[in-house]
């Protein structure tokens, strides 16, 4: 059996790939792991209607009643939104949640499985996870890595997140030959901020040459995926020196407070709230909405 014979579309993108439209994939974890209901489905609608806005079709994708969801009914994304006990699925735990009938919802390795599955060429999301500071002890680096290593997709993503070791990230990156580039940036962004101080491997400056590098790559077997950087809008950004003192503090209090693996992220994430006193979240949606802009114009560049 391929993963394909357990796909489900929505009817929005069945009606996109019947008519050759451009689709873009979403994954869910921002739903169900990083805002409370009601404010997740209201950022995760107002996300959709930002790529359908740029002339694209969004396809949320999720694991619901034993199905991987490519796109969300509207009742749907209520659901997952206020579901309890979701699965934050990986590569190694998509199977788990398909099999076991667990909701889940997906990071940006699994949404790129699903999102070639479905043979959705381009994604939207915050930041892709990375190598974590101390890594050379605890070896905690993210799947996401690999499957940009082997997964032909386009994440669009505004870098890394920032509480990661971005230097070594970018090196795992280049040794998967991954490229990334910096859109319209010499500078590889940080997330929450335009600027990290590390140079952007290449630069470009439109859509277009985005899906004309996608489409030279696509000749290539097993060519991997593309990581598109695109720095935070200027209006919302946190500068790199109030957000390094944030991300400092938060990493100290997970150390202290004993907390590893999967749980490092969200915690971290929880306590830069906290500290940035709810800015964080605020920069956090506008950097989506615009990755996902861009993300559709990307997607509408390589279906014309």
């Amino acid at each position: 059996m391929l993963l394909s014979s357990l796909l489900s579309f929505s009817s929005e993108v069945r009606h996109a790939r019947e008519n050759g439209l451009p689709i873009v994939a979403l994954e869910s974890t921002i739903i169900t792991h990083g805002m409370p209901f009601p404010q997740n489905v209201e950022t995760a609608r107002m996300v959709e209607q930002d790529i359908r806005d740029a002339g694209a079709v969004p396809a949320t994708i999720a694991v619901m009643d034993k199905r991987l969801r490519i796109g969300l009914e509207p009742e749907d994304l209520d659901r997952l939104a206020q579901s309890e006990n979701v699965l934050k699925c990986s590569r190694a735990d998509l199977a788990l949640a398909l099999s076991t009938g667990q909701p889940g919802a997906t990071t940006v390795a699994a949404t790129m499985m699903a999102a070639s599955a479905a043979d959705i060429s381009v994604f939207a999301t915050g930041g892709i996870g990375g190598v974590h500071k101390g890594a050379e002890q605890s070896f905690d680096i993210s799947a996401d890595l690999v499957e940009l290593g082997r997964t032909p997709v386009c994440v669009v993503a505004a870098g890394a997140k920032a509480l990661l070791d971005l230097p070594k990230t970018l090196e795992v990156l280049e040794t998967n030959g991954v490229p990334v580039i910096g859109y319209g940036t010499d500078e590889l962004p940080a997330f929450w901020s335009r600027k990290s101080g590390i140079p952007a491997p290449y630069r470009m400056d439109s859509a277009e040459d985005i899906a004309a590098l996608i489409k030279t790559r696509e000749r290539f077997d097993n060519h991997g995926g593309v990581l598109v950087a695109n720095p935070v809008p200027e209006e919302a950004e946190i500068g790199r020196e109030e957000m390094a003192v944030h991300i400092d503090a938060a990493i100290r209090a997970a150390e202290a407070d004993k907390i590893s693996g999967k749980a490092v992220t969200p915690y971290v994430l929880s306590k830069i709230f906290e500290l940035t006193g709810g800015k964080s979240l605020d920069t956090n949606i506008a950097l989506v909405r615009n990755n996902a802009r861009l993300a559709a114009r990307i997607a509408a560049a390589l279906a014309a």
